[in-house]
């Protein structure tokens, strides 16, 4: 792979190629992507869904929303740190094609910006909701009628490929969905492969999915422009991943290790002074022992240790992606940057106790348990009046119900996967408050 053609400017439906040296300075197309992203109805949704604490009604705990904003200023502070390394070994970029390093860090910025934008109501639980609701629910009878990747898609419901659909999906008078470009794309693209073959390598990019079978045409459009390295795994292609997307992936470890640890500590789910000996660790080669000892109060104390622990692993992410720069464009650096960092030890550590003591808390585990039943519901309503619909025997409730949803998703289609992946789509644009509100109508629970 080469940064010029990973840096493209294209966006969808363009007939010419953008150059970086034609680029307005003051509004430049990577922060146009940006721009988008924030003022898009999708992302402003995340303010009501789940980082760590579903359905929270305090002010101390993460939304989707603000973890991203989080997210987006550490990816930006990366592409930075790496693009002036970058231009640096690479001058032509710079003087052949006027690429800037704060190009770097817009795009990143971007893609973490919006690397969330798909994820369902009630967080990662939300996803495995919908899948199991087609795999072990009442969706399993449409496995026979679907073919095996499209069932795949529903059954292993991918919060990445559904967040590649809303950025790029058509709708009637929007081509080509928020139109940013190619280059912000594929470093949103975390896993460039179909959901089938599931997992067949240990390399990180093939954890997952990205995208949905309807989107399997532009998906590969966007991989060629930017020149990521195609692969063929057991009779299927794949492609390496962009080289920004492993800055976007730390930008997302880095704030959701230190974040929903200080999440933790704000509940009191994690005892104060065992936690925070946890972040000195981490810090204890730029911590100031005097200042840190005058602070006063847990907040201050805390905001020191997780400004101090971000910026560490901001130089580290950093450091270890410039180690590897050659093998990352060969397509061949195979796990996450975390992962390669000297302070995987302290990171194991943090995230051990956040599991144990928040995503395994009892107040998370019970409104989980609530998540699954409500996202269930919803399906379950809308995939029966749809089917229905389709086959002439529509119930008055059915048509209550579609009738309530109005253009939501599209139920009049022909293909059935393209219904179910709307509906699934839809169900999973909810907010939190929203999807449970929408039970309670549904149950007749609410008026």
């Amino acid at each position: 792979m080469n940064w010029e053609q990973l840096l493209s400017l294209k966006r969808q439906g363009d007939k010419n190629k953008r150059l970086r040296k034609e680029q307005d300075e003051t509004r430049l197309g990577f922060e146009v992507d940006y721009d988008r992203i924030i003022f898009s109805s999708a992302f402003r949704s995340l303010q009501d869904k789940t980082q760590v604490i579903p359905l929270s009604k305090t002010s101390f705990v993460h939304t989707r929303l603000t973890h991203s904003l989080e997210v987006s200023v550490v990816g930006r502070s990366l592409g930075r740190v790496v693009g002036k390394k970058i231009l640096e070994k690479h001058p032509h970029l710079n003087a052949v094609h006027g690429y800037q390093f704060n190009d770097f860090g817009a795009i990143v910025a971007a893609a973490a910006l919006s690397h969330d934008i798909g994820n369902p109501p009630f967080g990662h639980s939300g996803e495995k909701a919908i899948g199991e609701y087609f795999k072990t629910g009442s969706g399993r009878r449409y496995k026979e009628v679907l073919a095996p990747k499209q069932y795949q898609d529903l059954i292993d419901f991918e919060g990445n490929a559904n967040g590649f659909k809303i950025l790029t999906e058509s709708r009637e008078g929007i081509q080509g969905g928020l139109r940013l470009s190619y280059a912000t794309l594929g470093a949103f693209m975390k896993y460039p492969k179909e959901s089938l073959p599931k997992k067949p390598t240990s390399h990180i990019a093939h954890k997952k999915f990205g995208y949905f079978q309807n989107e399997t045409s532009f998906f590969n459009e966007v991989a060629q422009d930017v020149g990521l390295l195609k692969q063929e795994i057991e009779g299927e292609v794949t492609y390496s991943r962009h080289p920004l997307t492993f800055l976007v992936e730390a930008a997302d470890d880095i704030c959701y290790t230190i974040i929903d640890f200080e999440d933790g500590i704000n509940l009191g789910l994690i005892e104060e002074e065992y936690a925070l000996e946890y972040l000195i660790k981490l810090v204890k080669d730029t911590i100031n022992t005097s200042k840190y000892n005058n602070l006063v109060t847990t907040a201050d104390r805390l905001s020191y240790l997780r400004s101090l622990a971000i910026n560490t692993l901001i130089q580290e992410a950093a450091a270890v992606f410039l180690a590897n720069e050659e093998e990352i464009l060969a397509g061949e650096f195979d796990i996450a940057l975390i992962d390669k960092s000297k302070y995987e030890a302290q990171i194991n550590d943090i995230i051990k106790i956040s599991v144990d003591k928040i995503y395994q808390s009892q107040e998370v585990t019970e409104k989980e348990i609530a998540g699954y039943e409500i996202l269930a519901t919803l399906l379950d309503r809308y995939c029966i009046a749809t089917d229905n619909f389709n086959q002439g025997q529509s119930s008055n409730y059915d048509k209550l119900i579609l009738r309530a949803e109005g253009n939501n998703f599209d139920y009049k289609n022909e293909d059935i996967y393209t219904r179910l992946i709307g509906i699934s789509n839809y169900v999973a644009s909810l907010t939190d408050g929203n999807a449970l509100l929408k039970y309670q109508k549904i149950r007749g629970l609410r008026v």
